[in-house]
């Protein structure tokens, strides 16, 4: 498994002397009755292996910050992770395949309902979690060089000016589709058609320099120098930017939530993963998201000076789901955008 830290369970002691079990079996006895606490925070889940899925962009986050903290908590005594972070829809089939995984965290939620089409190794009923099954929030945006020489502020100036673009295929990459759709949408607010809005998604895409397989490698190439313009989340523009990458970001006056989807297989028999789950949505875990520039869930988590709203801010709801959408868009033979995306040569094979 790519990006997978090997972890060694705690075993217990064997031939321990009878009356010594016996001792131990009444103190815990005794400790459990004089127990009055139901906060599941304050006790420990057993420990266990976690092994977490994901799209490639919050590998660091989870390995660097959140697994490390829910160790420190109770919940997270003896609990010890595994982690595989690539491109989500790449992820999602290969947990379809038989990949172990307890927790799953996709770009997009059609990613998710895979796993409950075929085999129902997530629950159908994933998204009544709390925040809708959402993990974290974000916004496509517009990565450039820095000091912005092309002077580019929306979309609409991709189709305008004699740019190159770099954004993620869409037929493996989660984040690909929503800088799609980010595209197609505002040109859909702004009154035109739906064949005026595959036109500008069209032109983006005939503009287009690289398409990596996954978000975290579109930023890679980037940052390497290819294109003017990368399409990408606004967390991964965050995090080059704290890394010193020569580039700044703008947030389009109009653009697209991201919304990530979140759930525990049901292939996970430890407490641990639903405490884990619940971690991250608890105000320790979204603080961590924020710090890494992923746009918390929980609304009074967010600060509108690092995170501004957007004049016109979208769902893909607007379109009908990400169900309707990758019928619709996407579905690799009959899909509008894998028409386009094979008159230019691009690969639409998952």
């Amino acid at each position: 498994m790519r990006n997978a830290r090997k972890v060694t369970r705690r075993r217990g002691v064997k031939g321990a002397p009878v009356a010594a079990l016996f001792a131990l079996l009444i103190a815990v006895l005794v400790a459990g009755c004089g127990s009055s606490s139901d906060d599941s925070s304050s006790s420990s889940s057993g420990g266990g292996k976690l092994d977490v899925v994901g799209y490639s962009t919050p590998e660091s986050v989870y390995q660097e910050d959140l697994e490390p903290a829910f160790e420190k908590t109770s919940a997270g005594t003896d609990v010890s992770f595994s982690n595989s972070f690539g491109a989500s829809g790449d992820q999602s089939r290969a947990v379809v395949a038989g990949q172990p995984a307890s927790v799953v965290h996709f770009s997009q939620a059609g990613d998710m309902e895979r796993l409950v089409e075929e085999g129902e190794l997530v629950a159908k009923d994933w998204e009544k979690q709390p925040y809708g099954g959402i993990a974290t929030d974000s916004v496509v945006v517009l990565v450039v060089r820095k000091g912005n020489p092309e002077g580019i502020e929306s979309f609409d100036d991709l189709q305008s000016k004699d740019v190159g673009i770099v954004t993620p295929n869409p037929f493996s990459s989660g984040s690909a589709r929503w800088n799609i759709m980010a595209v197609y949408g505002t040109a859909i607010n702004e009154g035109k058609s739906p064949a005026q809005a595959l036109e500008a998604v069209k032109t983006v895409l005939e503009k287009t320099k690289a398409q990596p397989g996954s978000a975290r490698d579109a930023l890679a190439a980037f940052t390497q120098g290819e294109g003017d313009v990368l399409l990408s989340y606004e967390n991964e523009a965050i995090k080059a930017e704290k890394e010193g990458e020569d580039v700044e970001y703008i947030v389009p006056p109009s653009t697209i939530l991201i919304e990530t989807p979140i759930a525990v297989t049901k292939d996970a028999s430890e407490p641990a993963a639903e405490d884990f789950l619940k971690y991250l949505w608890s105000d320790a875990g979204q603080e961590i998201w924020a710090k890494n520039g992923y746009r918390p869930v929980n609304p009074k988590l967010v600060d509108p000076k690092q995170f501004p709203t957007p004049k016109d801010l979208f769902k893909i709801s607007q379109f009908g789901g990400w169900g309707k959408v990758n019928d619709e868009f996407f579905d690799d033979e009959t899909g509008s955008v894998a028409k386009i995306e094979t008159e230019l040569g691009v690969s639409t094979s998952g």
